[in-house]
């Protein structure tokens, strides 16, 4: 259950309540707020004397319920937003990898060329194997700054572990937390207690229910800023890196206050068909696309297989304003 607690309770009474009912408590920027466990329908004569509104939810996923808050969140970056009631798409691109200054300008220069607004790059690689590409760590978050800097542009990338958890919510304006990263706590309740926006990646072996309950860590530690990104999960198919849930997709846009991203490409993990997942994730009215781009993805440090070149890229761009035109949004 969620309680907003009246205005005029301070941190002193709202804490006390918490110990009580056992409760998690933050301050949603109006007032103290309570969640319990949702197995609690309905509160006491006690509590409901400190309510404002209370509200009930099925399951865990209640911060994030359309049963708490029927409208989409927008997260309002400045130069763009998502969610909400916002009538576009937002894309995202940009290498998997930042591998030097060279190849990231030119990334940034394609985005303010398309007039793309967020570009994307990890610092921090998740990687599989220990023994390939690990990131340039701090020196690529720095050259992302650079580029935002130089070209006004947004900075999302990706935080792999604890360790540095705060040094890219320093460097950048939207936290990635990867499909690899999707369990870790310490990550998430870092990550809800800064003011940066979070995207989770689903895990790909991750159901709805955990995907979601991931995002209600950010949410319930005071961040209201989280979007949801499917990504593919593992499936028995084995001619495709993953398996691009779009039931899931349709689930989330149902059943979730939170905006839904999709990345056609670590879904499929092959350029080829990265256009025609992208232009049908559009169809289905998203509030974000992530592509991966790189001037020359057959050098590409990581993710060779999956990233467009900038011709590909500049193709899809210009095709998917037909798609998002006929369900009634836009590509920006």
């Amino acid at each position: 259950m969620i309680i907003h607690l009246h205005s005029n309770i301070d941190q002193q009474k709202a804490d006390e309540l918490g110990r009580r009912y056992e409760a998690i408590v933050f301050h949603n920027g109006k007032q103290y707020v309570l969640v319990t466990s949702s197995k609690v329908k309905e509160a006491d004569a006690e509590l409901k004397a400190q309510a404002e509104a209370t509200y009930a939810t099925d399951s865990d996923i209640q911060l994030a319920s359309k049963q708490y808050m029927t409208d989409v969140r927008t997260i309002d970056l400045g130069t763009v937003a998502l969610g909400g009631k916002t009538d576009h798409t937002a894309v995202i691109t940009g290498p998997c990898s930042v591998e030097s200054e060279e190849q990231i300008e030119q990334a940034a220069q394609l985005c303010v060329e398309l007039g793309v607004k967020v570009l994307r790059a990890g610092a921090y690689k998740p990687r599989t194997s220990p023994y390939t590409f690990q990131g340039l760590g701090l020196e690529g978050l720095k050259l992302l700054d650079k580029m935002r800097s130089k070209y006004g542009l947004k900075i999302i990338t990706e935080v792999r572990d604890s360790t540095h958890v705060d040094e890219v919510i320093e460097y950048s304006d939207i936290v990635q937390i990867g499909a690899k990263a999707m369990y870790d706590q310490g990550i998430l309740r870092k990550c809800g207690k800064s003011n940066k926006a979070v995207l989770i990646k689903r895990g790909f072996g991750s159901t709805l229910q955990e995907f979601v309950q991931a995002a209600e860590f950010v949410l319930s530690s005071g961040n209201p800023d989280v979007m949801l990104c499917e990504r593919g999960i593992r499936t028995f198919e084995t001619k495709t890196r993953f398996t691009l849930d779009l039931c899931g997709v349709a689930w989330l846009k149902q059943y979730t206050n939170l905006p839904v991203i999709l990345d056609p490409s670590h879904a499929i993990g092959y350029a080829y068909g990265v256009a025609d997942l992208s232009r049908a994730c559009i169809a289905m009215g998203i509030d974000g696309l992530l592509i991966e781009t790189h001037p020359n993805p057959k050098v590409a440090k990581s993710d060779a297989d999956q990233q467009l070149n900038f011709e590909q890229f500049r193709a899809l761009y210009k095709s998917m304003d037909a798609v998002a035109n006929a369900v009634g949004r836009k590509i920006v």
